[in-house]
């Protein structure tokens, strides 16, 4: 198992214009959060082998639309790279792999290439500010987005260590909601490309204080995509 060293996470700034893009439905890298991957399909396979003798960076971006047997789905223009900081190979020749968020990218144009997985020409400027942390969230309600959290998880019945979710920097909470709570793609992607931390916080409380509603008005599962989450 490989892991990175500090000195190597220093090294992170310099962002490549060329990046290998995993679309993945329902599946959000955000800036400092850290996405588990188990690797299996062989384009992929050959991403994460070329990104290791790389510069260990692949962006995650989600399909823009339901795309059955494609291989190659129509995208948002926005995702989220990271850089592989874990990896492992099993017996059985899959790959985990952990990425840790760098910024997100919007994409400027797919390339033609010979790649079995897909590439693109990535635009980091739009995302400056991802290169450091917003831990305090200014303007933050987080009381309220608290409070309408755990009502939904006890009735969802949810198990959940509130104790540690209560305690966490608001900026690391957000950013964890945002990649794990079950919302649709859609709803993803609208996280993923809010402007700052304080946006990203109003639209996750409307989300839950949503998804609460609809399950007290005695609706069933939230509505989303059935995919293999982080499993390819």
């Amino acid at each position: 198992m490989i892991e990175d060293s500090d000195d190597d996470r220093n090294v992170a700034d310099a962002l490549p214009v060329r990046i290998p893009i995993f679309p993945l439905s329902g599946v959000l890298l955000l800036p400092q959060a850290k996405l588990p991957l188990n690797i299996f399909e062989p384009r992929y396979l050959d991403m994460v082998r070329d990104a290791m003798a790389g510069d260990r960076i692949i962006g995650m971006i989600q399909p823009s639309q339901k795309a059955e047997g494609s291989a190659r789905p129509a995208v948002y223009d926005i995702g989220g790279a990271g850089r592989i900081t874990s990896f492992e190979e099993t017996p059985d020749n899959r790959f985990h792999i952990t990425l840790t968020g760098l910024s997100r990218f919007s994409i400027i144009e797919e390339l033609t290439v010979t790649t079995r997985y897909r590439q693109v020409v990535a635009d980091w400027d739009r995302f400056a500010a991802d290169r450091w942390a917003e831990d305090e969230g200014p303007g933050v309600d987080r009381n309220r987005l608290l409070t309408a959290l755990r009502a939904y998880l006890e009735l969802a019945q949810i198990p959940a260590e509130w104790e540690t979710i209560a305690n966490a920097e608001t900026g690391s909470l957000i950013t964890s909601l945002a990649m794990i709570c079950p919302f649709g793609p859609a709803e993803k992607q609208a996280l993923l490309e809010a402007s700052d931390l304080f946006e990203r916080s109003r639209i996750m409380t409307a989300l839950v204080e949503m998804a609460l509603l609809h399950r007290a008005s005695g609706g069933g599962a939230d509505d989303q995509d059935d995919d293999d989450h982080q499993i390819h």
